[in-house]
């Protein structure tokens, strides 16, 4: 006689297919419930590891409180090197390691909307590096000594860098700096140890910050037509192949970018679209 199915917790007792249950993990960039960041989080947590949330501002810690209820929430502006230093500090004090770190940052500032790439200022450039691919560095290196000797990194690019969409305005180029850097990392921290750094490349998400992103919405839209699917990613999505790339069963993967577009790259003549587009031209 059979017994009853075993519940989802006593599967996932019995068999931990992505071995997280126990290992701890940095999650830096939540600022809402659709965010990356926590998708990623949530993931995590079923899988049974555990979260440490960063986020970057007293403001924003209170903006996600009812969110983050009973989580462990540290601050750290990554503008700051100072207060990068401070969280390495504050979880070396409180002898944390860390078998994984998700960097899911990235800002740009638009204050005249988006603009041709060859009127971005020096400030508009300079800032969205600083803040979207070089905290990625100055984190890794002020937490090289919380991180266990094979732990996993993990950072948020984009589907493609060499498309010059006009809506994302200049961050391609940021997030090709990012990219790059994780076969740097790759090598330098090879030295001392085994951490991994690999990249989630999303095609379109529906986010709160891309839809402050001026001509973003279209340009999701359009993704939509083009995706074999029809329908775009979501950040469920993005967040279980971050998952998978923190997992010890991703171990022979490093200095890579993992695309997630649902097959939107392969898909741009769709003959659809291609109609679509002569008619509008002709009419």
């Amino acid at each position: 006689m059979n017994g009853p199915a075993p519940s989802e917790a006593n599967q996932s007792a019995q068999f931990d297919f992505l071995q997280l249950s126990g290992k701890t993990f940095l999650v830096l960039g939540v600022a809402n419930k659709k965010s990356v960041a926590y998708a990623i989080a949530k993931t995590i947590e079923l899988a049974g590891g555990r979260v440490i949330y960063s986020v970057r501002s007293e403001s924003r810690r209170e903006s996600t409180a009812k969110l983050l209820r009973d989580k462990d929430v540290r601050i750290c502006d990554v503008e700051q090197q100072s207060e990068i230093d401070a969280l390495a500090d504050a979880l070396a004090a409180d002898g944390v390691m860390l078998d994984g770190l998700v960097h899911s940052i990235a800002f740009a500032d638009y204050p005249e909307g988006i603009r041709p790439f060859h009127e971005t200022t020096r400030k508009q450039f300079l800032q969205a590096i600083d803040i979207s691919a070089y905290s990625l560095i100055s984190l890794c290196n002020a937490l090289k000594d919380r991180f266990q000797r094979d732990a996993s990194v993990v950072t948020i690019g984009i589907s493609t860098t060499r498309m010059a969409s006009e809506s994302y305005g200049f961050m391609a180029p940021i997030k090709a700096a990012l990219e790059s850097s994780l076969a740097f990392l790759t090598k330098s921290f090879s030295r001392f140890s085994r951490v991994r750094f690999n990249a989630v490349a999303a095609g379109l998400l529906k986010t709160s910050a891309s839809a402050g992103i001026p001509g973003y919405v279209d340009s999701y839209l359009y993704a939509e037509q083009v995706i074999p699917r029809g329908e775009a990613v979501n950040t469920d999505e993005v967040a279980q192949t971050a998952v998978f790339l923190l997992s010890p069963r991703s171990s022979g993967i490093t200095a890579q970018s993992l695309v997630v577009d649902a097959g939107m790259s392969i898909n741009y003549f769709d003959a659809s679209v291609v109609a679509a587009v002569t008619k509008a031209q002709l009419g």
